[in-house]
Protein backbone atom coordinates (compact mmCIF):
# COMPACT_ATOMS: atom_id res chain seq x y z
CA UNK A 1 0.00 0.00 0.00
CA UNK A 2 1.14 3.48 -0.91
CA UNK A 3 0.93 6.79 1.43
CA UNK A 4 -1.91 8.74 1.57
CA UNK A 5 -0.66 12.05 -0.63
CA UNK A 6 -3.55 14.22 1.00
CA UNK A 7 -4.71 14.61 4.12
CA UNK A 8 -6.63 11.20 5.18
CA UNK A 9 -9.72 11.25 6.35
CA UNK A 10 -9.77 9.96 9.82
CA UNK A 11 -13.09 8.81 11.75
CA UNK A 12 -12.88 7.26 15.00
CA UNK A 13 -15.37 5.09 16.16
CA UNK A 14 -16.52 4.85 20.20
CA UNK A 15 -18.50 1.92 21.34
CA UNK A 16 -20.77 3.12 24.14
CA UNK A 17 -23.22 1.51 27.22
CA UNK A 18 -24.16 3.38 29.89
CA UNK A 19 -20.74 5.61 29.78
CA UNK A 20 -22.46 9.06 30.59
CA UNK A 21 -19.74 10.12 33.39
CA UNK A 22 -16.94 9.55 30.98
CA UNK A 23 -17.90 9.77 26.96
CA UNK A 24 -18.03 13.19 26.93
CA UNK A 25 -14.45 13.86 28.21
CA UNK A 26 -13.13 11.08 25.71
CA UNK A 27 -14.67 12.88 22.88
CA UNK A 28 -13.39 16.03 24.21
CA UNK A 29 -9.84 15.01 24.38
CA UNK A 30 -9.88 13.78 20.94
CA UNK A 31 -7.08 15.85 18.74
CA UNK A 32 -9.93 17.09 16.28
CA UNK A 33 -7.08 18.80 14.21
CA UNK A 34 -6.38 15.39 13.19
CA UNK A 35 -9.55 13.60 12.70
CA UNK A 36 -12.97 14.17 10.48
CA UNK A 37 -15.70 12.66 12.13
CA UNK A 38 -15.96 10.93 15.91
CA UNK A 39 -18.69 8.54 15.91
CA UNK A 40 -20.20 7.76 19.32
CA UNK A 41 -22.22 4.65 18.99
CA UNK A 42 -24.66 4.28 21.41
CA UNK A 43 -25.13 0.89 22.30
CA UNK A 44 -28.64 0.06 24.38
CA UNK A 45 -27.51 2.83 27.36
CA UNK A 46 -30.28 3.42 29.91
CA UNK A 47 -28.55 6.54 31.14
CA UNK A 48 -27.57 9.99 29.51
CA UNK A 49 -24.41 8.68 27.50
CA UNK A 50 -26.04 9.86 23.76
CA UNK A 51 -27.01 13.45 25.08
CA UNK A 52 -23.35 13.75 26.33
CA UNK A 53 -21.52 12.56 23.74
CA UNK A 54 -23.81 15.15 21.14
CA UNK A 55 -23.10 17.53 23.11
CA UNK A 56 -19.60 16.94 23.02
CA UNK A 57 -19.83 17.55 19.19
CA UNK A 58 -19.66 13.41 18.38
CA UNK A 59 -22.39 12.08 15.79
CA UNK A 60 -24.37 9.63 17.67
CA UNK A 61 -25.55 6.24 16.52
CA UNK A 62 -28.30 4.27 18.25
CA UNK A 63 -27.23 0.38 18.02
CA UNK A 64 -30.23 -1.17 20.40
CA UNK A 65 -28.80 -4.56 20.36
CA UNK A 66 -25.99 -4.84 23.33
CA UNK A 67 -22.96 -6.19 22.09
CA UNK A 68 -19.38 -4.65 21.65
CA UNK A 69 -19.01 -6.08 18.49
CA UNK A 70 -22.19 -5.03 17.51
CA UNK A 71 -21.23 -1.67 17.94
CA UNK A 72 -18.23 -1.49 16.07
CA UNK A 73 -20.01 -3.17 13.11
CA UNK A 74 -22.93 -0.15 13.38
CA UNK A 75 -19.76 2.43 13.66
CA UNK A 76 -18.51 0.72 10.40
CA UNK A 77 -21.39 0.59 8.60
CA UNK A 78 -21.81 3.98 8.83
CA UNK A 79 -18.38 4.72 7.55
CA UNK A 80 -18.91 2.89 4.55
CA UNK A 81 -21.71 5.16 3.81
CA UNK A 82 -20.43 8.76 3.99
CA UNK A 83 -19.95 10.78 1.23
CA UNK A 84 -16.38 10.55 1.93
CA UNK A 85 -15.40 7.58 2.97
CA UNK A 86 -12.70 7.24 5.40
CA UNK A 87 -8.93 6.29 4.87
CA UNK A 88 -8.16 5.38 8.75
CA UNK A 89 -10.78 3.85 11.83
CA UNK A 90 -9.47 4.51 15.18
CA UNK A 91 -11.67 2.64 17.73
CA UNK A 92 -11.63 3.74 21.28
CA UNK A 93 -13.38 2.83 24.47
CA UNK A 94 -15.94 5.07 26.11
CA UNK A 95 -14.95 4.47 29.79
CA UNK A 96 -11.71 7.26 29.56
CA UNK A 97 -9.10 4.59 30.47
CA UNK A 98 -7.16 5.03 27.27
CA UNK A 99 -5.61 8.62 26.96
CA UNK A 100 -7.31 10.21 23.20
CA UNK A 101 -4.51 12.37 22.09
CA UNK A 102 -2.59 8.89 22.04
CA UNK A 103 -4.57 8.87 18.59
CA UNK A 104 -1.55 10.81 16.88
CA UNK A 105 1.19 8.77 17.92
CA UNK A 106 -1.57 5.54 17.07
CA UNK A 107 -1.76 6.50 13.62
CA UNK A 108 1.91 7.74 12.49
CA UNK A 109 3.10 4.00 11.68
CA UNK A 110 -0.05 4.00 8.79
CA UNK A 111 0.86 7.70 7.45
CA UNK A 112 4.45 6.58 7.24
CA UNK A 113 3.22 3.73 5.44
CA UNK A 114 4.71 1.12 8.12
CA UNK A 115 1.71 -0.85 9.18
CA UNK A 116 -2.11 -1.28 8.20
CA UNK A 117 -2.96 -1.85 11.47
CA UNK A 118 -1.88 -0.04 15.09
CA UNK A 119 -2.56 -1.85 18.26
CA UNK A 120 -2.30 0.65 21.45
CA UNK A 121 -0.42 -1.78 24.06
CA UNK A 122 -1.08 -1.77 27.11
CA UNK A 123 1.39 -3.86 28.53
CA UNK A 124 4.13 -1.82 26.45
CA UNK A 125 3.28 1.43 28.31
CA UNK A 126 2.77 2.63 31.08
CA UNK A 127 -0.26 1.62 33.46
CA UNK A 128 -2.28 3.02 36.29
CA UNK A 129 -2.30 0.52 39.69
CA UNK A 130 -5.43 -1.05 39.45
CA UNK A 131 -6.38 -0.32 35.47
CA UNK A 132 -6.82 -3.52 34.37
CA UNK A 133 -7.69 -6.69 36.88
CA UNK A 134 -5.28 -9.43 37.24
CA UNK A 135 -7.61 -11.52 35.45
CA UNK A 136 -7.37 -8.93 32.52
CA UNK A 137 -3.43 -9.21 32.45
CA UNK A 138 -3.61 -13.10 32.66
CA UNK A 139 -5.72 -13.14 29.72
CA UNK A 140 -4.29 -10.87 27.97
CA UNK A 141 -0.93 -13.04 28.15
CA UNK A 142 -2.55 -16.03 27.31
CA UNK A 143 -4.70 -14.95 24.22
CA UNK A 144 -1.40 -13.23 22.94
CA UNK A 145 0.54 -16.20 23.73
CA UNK A 146 -1.77 -18.35 21.89
CA UNK A 147 -2.18 -15.87 18.70
CA UNK A 148 1.85 -16.20 18.73
CA UNK A 149 1.51 -19.82 18.62
CA UNK A 150 -1.34 -20.42 16.21
CA UNK A 151 -0.39 -17.68 13.54
CA UNK A 152 2.71 -17.03 14.21
CA UNK A 153 2.32 -13.27 14.86
CA UNK A 154 3.76 -11.34 18.35
CA UNK A 155 1.12 -9.18 20.03
CA UNK A 156 1.19 -7.75 23.62
CA UNK A 157 -2.29 -6.98 24.20
CA UNK A 158 -5.74 -7.00 23.04
CA UNK A 159 -6.20 -3.50 23.60
CA UNK A 160 -9.24 -1.27 22.31
CA UNK A 161 -7.67 1.66 21.24
CA UNK A 162 -6.18 0.52 17.80
CA UNK A 163 -6.02 1.81 14.18
CA UNK A 164 -6.85 0.26 10.67
CA UNK A 165 -6.99 1.17 7.25
CA UNK A 166 -10.10 1.46 6.24
CA UNK A 167 -9.68 -0.65 3.00
CA UNK A 168 -7.75 -3.17 5.04
CA UNK A 169 -10.68 -3.69 7.83
CA UNK A 170 -13.38 -4.08 5.06
CA UNK A 171 -11.25 -6.85 3.63
CA UNK A 172 -11.00 -9.01 6.79
CA UNK A 173 -15.11 -9.16 6.98
CA UNK A 174 -15.61 -8.73 10.62
CA UNK A 175 -18.23 -11.04 11.65
CA UNK A 176 -17.69 -11.15 15.72
CA UNK A 177 -20.26 -9.27 18.02
CA UNK A 178 -19.51 -9.17 21.34
CA UNK A 179 -16.39 -9.77 23.36
CA UNK A 180 -14.33 -11.14 20.32
CA UNK A 181 -13.82 -8.32 18.26
CA UNK A 182 -10.63 -7.35 18.80
CA UNK A 183 -9.14 -10.83 19.35
CA UNK A 184 -10.83 -11.52 15.46
CA UNK A 185 -9.66 -8.25 13.78
CA UNK A 186 -5.65 -9.41 15.09
CA UNK A 187 -5.88 -13.18 14.06
CA UNK A 188 -7.97 -12.26 10.69
CA UNK A 189 -4.99 -9.72 10.31
CA UNK A 190 -2.35 -12.20 11.23
CA UNK A 191 -4.07 -14.41 8.37
CA UNK A 192 -3.78 -11.84 5.80
CA UNK A 193 -0.55 -10.98 6.45
CA UNK A 194 -1.45 -7.20 7.25
CA UNK A 195 1.61 -5.49 8.47
CA UNK A 196 0.84 -5.33 12.46
CA UNK A 197 2.63 -2.92 14.64
CA UNK A 198 1.91 -1.91 18.65
CA UNK A 199 2.72 1.44 20.11
CA UNK A 200 2.82 1.70 23.36
CA UNK A 201 -0.51 4.10 24.88
CA UNK A 202 -0.83 5.07 28.98
CA UNK A 203 -4.10 3.47 30.69
CA UNK A 204 -5.48 4.93 34.09
CA UNK A 205 -8.75 3.52 35.80
CA UNK A 206 -11.78 3.80 33.83
CA UNK A 207 -14.61 6.07 35.26
CA UNK A 208 -17.69 3.91 36.22
CA UNK A 209 -17.85 0.40 36.71
CA UNK A 210 -16.52 -1.93 34.44
CA UNK A 211 -19.82 -4.75 32.51
CA UNK A 212 -17.06 -7.10 31.81
CA UNK A 213 -13.73 -7.38 34.18
CA UNK A 214 -16.16 -5.71 36.94
CA UNK A 215 -18.37 -9.27 37.12
CA UNK A 216 -17.24 -12.61 37.33
CA UNK A 217 -19.66 -13.52 34.90
CA UNK A 218 -18.67 -11.13 32.02
CA UNK A 219 -14.99 -12.40 32.74
CA UNK A 220 -15.72 -15.71 32.10
CA UNK A 221 -17.48 -15.20 28.76
CA UNK A 222 -15.31 -12.55 27.83
CA UNK A 223 -12.41 -14.86 28.48
CA UNK A 224 -14.65 -18.11 26.51
CA UNK A 225 -15.19 -15.75 23.79
CA UNK A 226 -11.68 -14.60 22.95
CA UNK A 227 -10.18 -18.16 23.51
CA UNK A 228 -12.73 -19.81 21.02
CA UNK A 229 -12.48 -16.86 18.97
CA UNK A 230 -8.43 -17.92 18.47
CA UNK A 231 -9.03 -21.75 18.05
CA UNK A 232 -12.11 -20.63 15.34
CA UNK A 233 -9.77 -19.25 13.26
CA UNK A 234 -6.68 -21.19 13.57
Amino acid sequence: MTPVSRKPIIVVIIPAFNEENSVGKVVGEIPMNWVDEVVVVNNNSNDQTAVQAAVAGATVLDEPVQGYGRACLRGIAYAQNRQQKPDILVFLDADYSDYPAELVELIKPILTNTADMVIGSRALGQRQSGSMTPQQVFGNWLATWLIRLFYGVRFTDLGPFRAIRFNSLLALDMRDQTYGWTVEMQVKAAKQRLRSVEVPVRYRRRIGHSKISGTVKGTILAGYKILTTIFKYA
